[in-house]
């Protein structure tokens, strides 16, 4: 049984719907179909609803929408199936334009309220595509996607899914099962929620581990992972293979291919992951998996984390390296802060690191509680935090036994006017990065793309 995800883009014309019927109706009868909201349209719910939080104009933004899936539908979806579809979708657009007048009659939009606006994109496209293909079962992800509160984000209850998703497709009869990616209830109160940004591909992930899928294809707008972003490196080379391993660190470093937490559960059912390109099915794409084959390029990738916010704790208690690491760790971890970069010791009694820039407040917080005793004693004279940053990562299997890699990479970095503000400390295999100011961003990656491309 094959998974797979169409993203936007491929679900967002009336062109690029042809060739995801043809894709999926040359394929055996049980495979699962899981879709995002057409192209662009998560961005029109969110910006419409904010006009009508702000008491401005919406009726166009409406209408719009309203008539972007009234076209998909009159051309594609099957003539048997044109009154059922019709009936599902307008039900969902009466719904959220309800919803966009409740939000401008308050002149507010609060959480909850924007989830279920957001979730009639996946809810809306479901329904056309399994109108559009032959066969179709349609299936509501909302049944068995289940999310638990983490901190202030709404993440999936593995186990439960897992048991919905397993009862949901086993006794399903023949055809292809047609579902809407990236929403989602809470497992508590049965409010709407979603994955974040990206979640299809997560979706479709948590559904291929549930139901031992054979593989899961990604069909996306590019023709695979490659060794750098197209837009910065225009002879940028699409890999062929790469292992897992890879795979989320490119994506945990920035790459846009897919969703980083898709690799998780299947990576775990060693269940292969292909990306490949709707607007040019011929093409071979990536295959993802723990094959062990001759690799192709010794550095898989260069991509860059932006908007990096560089944590340093100063003082005589970073000279004991095993205490202060883990208690800062923990204390991050604690409050939902992750950490992509452990900085090489420094110089003057100094102990850093790197996080998001969007983490800064909570690490502030965090890191100001945990070390209050120090702060006060004068063991830690102080926490700084720089911002305005970029992490560049170079991944590569292996890569830290690459003789002399780091000092290539600096030194090119330095001949070409880039100064490097931290290092990774080396505790991984695959991955060394860096620290530039986000003005070098670009730069960097072309240089360390040229070293080894």
């Amino acid at each position: 049984m094959n998974v797979l995800k169409f993203g936007g883009t491929s679900v967002g014309t009336v062109e690029s719907l042809k060739n995801v019927r043809s894709i999926v109706e040359s394929l055996p009868s049980d495979t699962v179909v899981v879709v995002s909201a057409l192209g662009g349209l998560t961005d029109k719910l969110i910006s419409t609803a904010r006009l009508a939080a702000d008491g401005e104009d919406w009726s166009d933004e409406i209408d719009a929408i309203i008539a972007r899936h009234h076209d998909i539908i009159d051309q594609l979806v099957r003539q048997e199936k044109k009154v059922e579809t019709i009936e599902t979708v307008d039900a969902l657009l009466d719904e959220l334009r309800r919803t966009y007048e409740g939000v401008s009659l308050i002149g507010d939009l609060p959480a909850k309220t924007l989830n279920v606006i957001v979730s009639l994109g996946e809810r809306m496209s479901a329904p056309i595509v399994a109108g559009i293909i032959k066969d179709a079962r349609l299936h509501n992800s909302l049944d068995f996607i289940k999310t638990e509160k983490w901190f202030d984000k709404n993440i999936a209850d593995i186990a439960l899914t897992h048991r919905l998703i397993v009862k949901e497709f086993s006794n399903s009869e023949k055809g292809p099962h047609i579902t809407g990616g990236f929403i989602s209830k809470d497992r508590d109160t049965g409010e709407i929620t979603n994955l974040g940004r990206g979640g299809s591909d997560y979706t479709a992930a948590l559904i291929a581990a549930a139901i031992n899928a054979d593989i899961l294809d990604i069909w996306t707008d590019v023709d695979g992972f490659m060794t750098a972003d197209p837009r910065i490196i225009k002879d940028a080379k699409v890999l062929s293979s790469m292992s897992f391993i890879e795979s989320m660190e490119l994506c945990t470093f920035g790459a846009k291919v897919i969703y980083p937490p898709t690799i998780y559960p299947v990576f775990h059912k060693n269940i292969p992951i292909r990306i490949l390109n709707t607007f040019n099915p011929t093409a071979t794409g990536t295959l993802i998996s723990d094959s062990s084959e001759a690799k192709e390029y010794p550095v898989k990738g260069v991509t860059a984390v932006r908007n990096t916010c560089l944590v340093r704790l100063y003082g005589k208690l970073t000279d004991n390296v095993a205490q202060i690491n883990t208690r800062a760790y923990n204390a991050l971890a604690r409050n939902g802060v992750s950490v992509f970069l452990l900085a090489q010791p420094g110089e003057n009694e100094e102990f850093s690191f790197a996080i998001a820039s969007s983490d800064r407040e909570r690490a502030s917080r965090a890191l100001n509680e945990e070390f209050a005793p120090e702060l006060i004693d004068g063991a830690l004279s102080s926490i700084a935090f720089e911002e305005n940053l970029s992490t560049i990562a170079v991944v590569g299997e292996g890569i830290r036994h690459l003789k002399g890699v780091n000092a290539r990479i600096l030194n090119t970095l330095m001949r070409s006017g880039i100064k490097t503000l931290a290092c990774s400390e080396g505790n991984s295999d695959t991955t060394v990065s860096f620290v530039v100011q986000e003005k070098d961003t670009v730069e960097a990656i072309k240089a360390i793309h040229g070293l080894f491309f």
